[in-house]
């Protein structure tokens, strides 16, 4: 009988080779669970303003593994004790992390799921691959809740400067082309040390600290946050509440049958069970972008005229302002728009909405991100910095955005 060689490498065109630890890791990664993020989208939609930007979750996941991996190995060397149980808890934990995350994920959860974030899921998820793998990840799954003692290890999987971001802004500068986001990874791992079961970044790594929040919020507002981006993710949101409300009038739409169960159903995380993981476990963006070439022909003027604004990028005209935008202006732009098309006022609402973006780099109120002192103490990098931007980065940044027609111009 053949074995398979669990210990294989990836080339990732960020970090090079990455190199899977061990069985279980291999077998987590071949799992149809985790094979299904290479038919998930990292970066959503924003494959409309940069065309280079259809990497996937897998490819993110892997990445983060990678640097866990790196991160591991300096802790160690600087005399943190991580037992080999705690080590591949942190690789099983962050490379399930984002295991949740559906098609078109934030348009998903707040549309066919009811309010059911992505991290509900990926527990979920991740509670599911336990019983599979007969309580191998029973310690991961603590370390992801933040149940575990070690409070250090939990910053490393969800913090201000975690594994997460770390990657997920290094890979979506490269393949955005958006150069402003390319942050040194390497030497943010290199500084990190652990004092009092605290992860803390040593002084001499401050400017990278800087650099990386400096990096978070040019991308949040040039990429993740970019108009285009924005007004295709509402716009996908707008279709799947359309279709999810015709489809519970009794109107049959084609589609996959996992999508079909999420808009015949309401599901809350209340109501999310293991049945329904199982058909969430279909569920990625060919089901979506499938429906969408469908419900372009459908005699639905709403569902029709929005499916073919996404599968022809001609989208809604948006305007972001630090201003908000007037009542009446929306008012008069819904009044005209529905005498236009012949449809009721309340349809408008799929086209013409306003709403706000916020942006902050670095949140005071939240967990930190400590500085450690060559004297020993301990403290916030707003504080420790001498960039007085830095501060000004804590500051919550809010726009106002107001979508409507082209042809209302």
């Amino acid at each position: 009988m053949s074995k398979v060689n669990k210990l294989k490498i990836f080339n990732d065109p960020i970090y090079g080779f990455i190199s899977i630890p061990n069985a279980l890791i291999y077998d987590l990664v071949q799992h149809p669970y985790f094979q299904r993020l290479r038919r998930i989208s990292q970066m959503g939609l924003s494959y409309l303003v940069y065309p280079g930007a259809n990497h996937t979750r897998f490819h993110h996941a892997l990445g983060c593994m990678h640097i866990m991996q790196k991160t591991v190995d300096v802790l160690r060397f600087k005399g943190v004790s991580i037992s080999p149980e705690e080590e591949n808890a942190l690789y099983i934990a962050i490379l399930l992390h984002d295991i949740g995350h559906g098609p078109f994920s934030h348009a998903m959860e707040k549309s066919i799921v009811e309010d059911v974030y992505h991290e509900t899921i990926s527990l979920l998820f991740m509670n599911q691959l336990n019983v599979e793998f007969g309580g191998q990840l029973s310690l991961a799954i603590q370390v992801f809740r933040g149940d575990y003692h070690r409070k250090f290890m939990l910053q490393l999987i969800s913090s201000q400067l975690d594994m997460d971001r770390m990657d997920y802004l290094k890979r979506d500068s490269f393949y955005s082309g958006v150069a402003e986001g390319n942050i040194n990874s390497e030497r943010l791992i290199q500084m990190m040390n652990v004092v009092d079961d605290v992860l803390v970044i040593e002084e001499k790594g401050i400017y990278s600290v800087e650099k990386f929040l400096m990096s978070r919020r040019l991308m949040y507002w040039q990429v993740y946050l970019h108009k285009t981006s924005l007004v295709a993710e509402l716009i996908l949101t707008k279709v799947l509440k359309r279709a999810k409300e015709l489809t519970q009038k009794g109107i049959l739409l084609p589609c996959s049958e996992p999508l079909l169960f999420f808009m015949q159903n309401k599901i809350t995380a209340a109501t999310f069970n293991s049945e329904n993981i199982e058909l969430f476990s279909q569920l990625d963006d060919f089901d979506i972008i499938s429906a969408l070439k469908s419900w372009q022909k459908q005699d639905d003027f709403i569902l029709s005229s929005l499916s073919k604004m996404i599968i022809n990028r001609d989208l809604l005209k948006v305007k972001v302002s630090s201003e908000k935008g007037s009542k009446e202006e929306l008012k008069l732009l819904k009044k005209r728009f529905a005498s236009e098309n012949n449809i009721a006022l309340q349809d408008t609402n799929y086209f013409i909405f306003k709403g706000k973006i916020k942006n902050q780099a670095y949140s005071i109120e939240a967990e930190s991100i400590r500085i450690l002192k060559k004297d020993k103490t301990i403290e916030d990098v707003a504080e420790a910095s001498d960039q007085l931007n830095l501060k000004s980065l804590s500051k919550l940044v809010t726009k106002y955005y107001i979508c409507f027609p082209k042809q209302l111009i």
